[in-house]
């Protein structure tokens, strides 16, 4: 196409798209006010201080932060978030060169041998390279809304790997410590078995000597059985969470082990919780679900505009000649430039019924959108009942255990002494066993009332 032709062309669209206008409604972030505080802190602790981007690190375990690493690098869910902005980005790009003129260069050479009147047979070269241009005028804005609903959808991806990262690391820390959980109480049961043993073992020495008789050394047995058959179901949920923690990091189950760590080692670190009016620039999920409430909106845009004539511009430039050595000579140039207008009249109520479909898609995710936002305080608000109150029922379960140790020690001493029966060293020894298996449910409870909390504020991450 020469220069003269190309300029006129440009000239032309350059018109039409100054003059274009949009069919569909401008978009307008839902007004839905956030609470003033929170309301289980006290004003004087709401201080605007959020989570770090690193905040695992609060837990004071080397062996998380490690596998919280792994994660990070060979998660699957991850891997396949991370793949699915990438195809986000490609259909953004593909939605936007709708924009652009398509060019396209063809060639074509043929011989053909036909009957020429009062001259017989004659053979025929032909060739003819053409440089061929089309451009649809956007006059009612559908391919600018098609481009804003590709990338409004590629940045809902982002926030949504941003989501899922959060989500992975969360479990992993969760799932860590649902295995240390299982370690304690296991270590629980075989201490209690052990003293059980012991226990078992002097009532028979005590049977021997004629002091106890077969009655107390028959119970001190079935409570013994009854530690020994608890183990068991612990070892296989320890085993159980372990497999999970594999399946976290992109490990088989028998590549990993948690053969060390404590709850007791943990620290629990407290949260100062920013203001309510700053969670929703903290939470991805929001940021997704908001992106996807564009996408539809300017999804409305392209229905709407659907309706309307759509306009197409042609442009062909290029030579055609019987010989090679004639094929760029001036005479040979040959050019045309076309515009169509094409008007919807009959599609069996498709195109009317995209809109109504779009303008119904806009108001579900409106729906979703306003429940993801309310879901978001409702979230903090429980994470943080949930963290003041699993941290004071630990405090009174410690105390619990205490009481219940002294007692199962007097209890010890006073058989020794003979001022009681076996029995009342049985009821204080189940006492302590249950007592320090509920100090360690409920120390996971905490931990995991923490990560919660982590994750009800977003993690470390931010709206940029």
């Amino acid at each position: 196409m020469n220069r003269d032709l190309s300029a006129r062309v440009l000239c032309a669209c350059a018109l039409l798209v100054l003059t274009a206008c949009s069919v569909g409604p401008a978009y307008k972030r839902p007004d839905i006010p956030p609470p003033a505080q929170w309301r289980e802190i006290a004003p004087d602790d709401a201080a605007a201080i959020w989570p770090s981007a690193d905040w695992w690190h609060g837990f004071g375990s080397q062996t998380l932060d490690d596998l919280i690493a792994e994660a990070q690098r060979s998660n699957d869910d991850l891997a396949a978030a991370v793949a699915r902005v990438e195809e986000a980005d490609a259909q953004a790009r593909i939605a936007g060169a709708a924009l652009l003129p398509s060019v396209d260069l063809g060639a074509d050479a043929s011989r053909q041998r036909a009957q020429v009147t009062g001259m017989g047979p004659e053979t025929f070269n032909s060739f003819s390279p053409v440089l061929s241009a089309s451009y649809e005028l956007d006059f009612w804005g559908k391919n600018r809304a098609l481009r804003a609903s590709a990338r409004a959808t590629a940045l809902a991806s982002r926030y949504d790997k941003e989501t899922v990262a959060l989500t992975v690391v969360s479990s992993v820390a969760s799932t860590y410590f649902q295995a240390l959980e299982f370690r304690d109480r296991l270590q629980v049961a075989r201490d209690n078995l052990a003293n059980g043993e012991k226990i078992l073992h002097g009532l028979q020495l005590e049977q021997t000597a004629g002091i106890a008789t077969g009655l107390d050394v028959a119970q001190q047995e079935t409570a013994v059985a009854l530690l020994y058959a608890a183990i068991p179901p612990l070892q296989q949920q320890f085993r159980q969470a372990v497999a999970a923690l594999a399946v976290l990091i992109g490990k088989t189950p028998e590549s990993i082990d948690v053969d060390t760590g404590t709850l007791n080692a943990l620290t629990s670190p407290r949260v100062l919780d920013g203001l309510p009016s700053s969670l929703l620039a903290r939470r991805p999920d929001v940021a997704e679900s908001e992106q996807q409430l564009i996408s539809a909106n300017a999804d409305i845009t392209v229905a709407r505009a659907a309706l309307f004539p759509s306009i197409q511009l042609t442009a062909n430039d290029g030579y055609a000649s019987s010989a090679l050595a004639s094929l760029i000579n001036p005479t040979s140039r040959i050019w045309d430039v076309t515009a169509g207008l094409t008007q919807p009249i009959f599609h069996g109520g498709a195109l009317r019924g995209q809109v109504v479909f779009s303008n119904a898609r806009y108001r579900e995710l409106l729906s979703d959108y306003h429940k993801t936002v309310i879901s978001a305080f409702s979230n903090v608000e429980s994470a943080l009942v949930a963290a003041q109150q699993t941290q004071e029922q630990q405090t009174r379960q410690q105390q619990a255990v205490t009481k219940a140790r002294r007692a199962f020690q007097f209890a010890q001493t006073q058989m020794s002494a003979g001022t009681v029966n076996i029995l009342t060293v049985l009821n204080t020894e189940n006492a302590l066993f249950s007592a320090q298996d509920e100090l360690v449910q409920i120390q996971f409870l905490h931990l995991q009332s923490m990560v919660d909390l982590y994750t009800a504020l977003g993690g470390g991450w931010q709206q940029g």
